[in-house]
């Protein structure tokens, strides 16, 4: 991403602030090596004059802490929002590759014509309608009407075949509708307080509510759309915006208007299980919106899904970048 392509720092609502690593908190402690090859997986793909230096430097195998602290400064980007960050992971599924009783719920890639327009039908429409059906965009078939949504969140996952093979399948795009929480809209109903409401606690309400439940997932009108990538091995992670393996818990999604995608990031996670560590910012997602909004990648499987739900703390994140990009973003912090 070029730097033109970031938001203006020097527009009212955005600040920029050089710091300095001695202003971050548990720098010294973390394992700058296990980052620094993360960030070396997605550094070839960043095409700009300043990153492509860095990353020829990576490749002399440096020592990873003084790679970062000789080549980067690092940079606290605002817009006025508190920061925020939660958690993601790959669900696995259990689906077919053929429709039958069991298996009932298409996974569906995206029609071209929804690639033409901003915003096409909502989820209702879709699901209401044979708009979908009978095209030959089905992937896969699915058991689970409210795993199928969860994957559409996540935007990848994994889907186990009846004879153990996987089929793993990456966001393709989406109907432009923007995304709502059903989580929120259940706290805003009264059924549960904010602190009470995980993913874990959504499923269980919409399954044991069908009817109530349907429309409450009707009352996200997003609708995501996928792609086979099952050409990714079994012990990596899946694809991210960057069209490269995530990294449980050193790949995070970032809102790219604030963010370069392959950049470090600095995370400082308050909250339970207070986290401070280097992140790379290799994905994307659409509830991601922000100069400090965050989303960890937890890894694959029920566990991951578990503690990432979980995660919904405060904190403040500073992403690391080349000196000059730095300073021609913060000219003001006279350090």
């Amino acid at each position: 991403m070029g730097a033109a392509a970031l938001a203006e720092p020097t527009s009212p609502e955005v600040h920029a602030e050089v710091l300095s690593f001695d202003d971050l908190d548990g720098w010294a402690d973390d394992d700058h090596a296990s980052a620094f090859e993360v960030f070396r997986s997605t550094c070839a793909d960043m095409t700009d004059p300043d990153w492509q230096a860095v990353c020829a430097f990576a490749t002399s195998n440096p020592d990873p802490r003084r790679f970062f602290e000789l080549l980067f400064r690092p940079v606290l980007i605002t817009d006025g929002d508190d920061g925020l960050f939660t958690g993601y992971f790959e669900p696995e599924l259990n689906g077919s590759l053929r429709r039958s009783g069991k298996y009932r719920y298409p996974v569906y890639a995206m029609p071209p014509e929804a690639r033409e327009v901003d915003q096409w039908y909502s989820r209702r429409e879709l699901l209401e309608t044979d708009k979908l059906a009978g095209r030959g965009l089905e992937i896969a078939w699915v058991d689970d009407p409210v795993e199928l949504f969860f994957l559409q969140i996540q935007g990848s996952g994994r889907i186990t075949l009846p004879d153990g093979g996987k089929v793993r399948v990456g966001y393709s795009g989406a109907n432009g509708h923007p995304y709502k929480s059903i989580g929120a809209e259940l706290v805003r109903r009264g059924v549960f307080q904010a602190h009470q409401v995980s993913a874990t606690v959504i499923r269980n309400w919409v399954r044991k509510n069908p009817v109530a439940g349907q429309e409450l997932l009707f009352h996200n009108p997003s609708y995501v759309f996928f792609r086979e990538v099952s050409r990714v091995p079994a012990n990596k992670g899946p694809l991210g915006a960057m069209n490269r393996s995530v990294t449980p818990m050193r790949s995070i999604a970032v809102d790219p208007a604030f963010v370069p995608l392959g950049a470090p990031v600095w995370i400082e996670k308050d909250g339970a299980g207070p986290m401070r560590r280097l992140m790379i910012a290799q994905d994307t997602g659409s509830a991601i919106k922000g100069a400090q909004r965050a989303d960890v990648f937890f890894g694959t499987g029920d566990a991951a899904g578990r503690a990432a739900g979980q995660l919904k703390d405060p904190g403040r994140m500073l992403v690391l970048l080349p000196i000059q990009r730095a300073w021609a973003m913060a000219p003001e912090s006279g350090l």
